[in-house]
């Protein structure tokens, strides 16, 4: 299956209208085969976790994945993978350090699970060069501040390394999503370098003030702003000068591939935010260039 031209143009065009010649996008997936067959079946039967319809747009296989990236001139990714259960998380690790070794574009990615072992696969990710891990409060259905995590949550402060944290309640509440775990998760890790995946939907105003809060506190803007978020969690108009506001802590996330519209379509719902030109520049290359040391 080859990358779809017309694609790669609306990108490219994007891209030269705000004068960036590169993308950097924190929020991408890439997983074991079996694992990615298995989100995307879910997506396909509406899952209890999304309870709607959402066609994967990008269903390729692996390689082809990396050429449209590559095409759309994306400088730099992550591959967010989580454990949705215990002894899961370490081979998860190092499936996802062999696929950073091959693919030297792609930000070493980590993920974890409370569970004994976890401080010490998170050590063994952190000494073999993981930049950056990913934790889904929705699908793992934990508490961020679980004293099994405390260990771990030291780990990444210390070692400053970024955490994307699916935490908000959208599109589905779990039992720990909200910001009141992770306020309290940040009361005892305030250095902690944390990316509120999807800018903390559906609770943007109480993510946007821990974000105000906690000056290593990042969002972002996976999925918002598109046709199909706005329908069910439409970002409050009033709170964009905040976004404003926040402008050198807001990060571009596509949600590539598991998304059900285009890539250029996520790019257009951000111009149309009418935020200017210097913003959409900071927030789909420069801010993520600084946090991860890629200058």
């Amino acid at each position: 299956m080859r990358v779809d031209e017309d694609d790669i143009t609306e990108v490219t065009a994007f891209r030269q209208r705000i004068g960036l010649p590169e993308i950097i996008d924190v929020h991408t997936h890439f997983m074991p085969e079996p694992v990615m067959r298995k989100v995307w079946a879910y997506f396909d039967a509406a899952g209890p976790l999304t309870q709607r319809t959402w066609p994967i747009a990008y269903r390729h296989e692996e390689q082809v994945r990396l050429k449209t990236l590559r095409a759309f001139g994306v400088r730099a990714f992550t591959a967010l993978l989580y454990p949705h259960k215990p002894q899961m998380a370490a081979w998860l690790n190092e499936w996802s350090a062999e696929f950073a070794a091959h693919t030297p574009d792609c930000l070493h990615t980590a993920t974890f699970y409370p569970e004994p072992s976890a401080p010490e696969y998170v050590h063994t990710a952190l000494e073999s060069g993981a930049r950056v891990f990913k934790v889904h409060i929705q699908v793992g259905d934990f508490d961020p501040a679980d004293p099994l995590l405390t260990e771990v949550w030291g780990q990444l402060s210390d070692a400053a390394v970024p955490a994307v944290i699916h935490c908000g309640s959208g599109p589905v509440a779990g039992r720990f999503t909200g910001p009141g775990p992770v306020a309290t998760l940040l009361r005892g890790f305030p250095r902690l370098r944390l990316i509120i995946a999807h800018l903390g939907a559906p609770e943007y105003i109480e993510f946007l003030d821990l974000a105000e809060q906690y000056e290593n506190v990042h969002l972002d803007t996976t999925m918002n702003f598109t046709d199909f978020f706005e329908e069910q969690d439409p970002f409050p108009r009033a709170a964009l000068p905040r976004l404003t506001d926040l402008a050198d802590r807001i990060l571009f996330g596509s949600d590539f591939p598991n998304i059900p519209y285009t890539y250029a379509h996520a790019l257009h719902a951000l111009e149309r935010l009418d935020l200017g030109d210097d913003w959409l520049r900071k927030v789909c290359h420069h801010n993520a260039a600084r946090l991860f040391t890629l200058d």
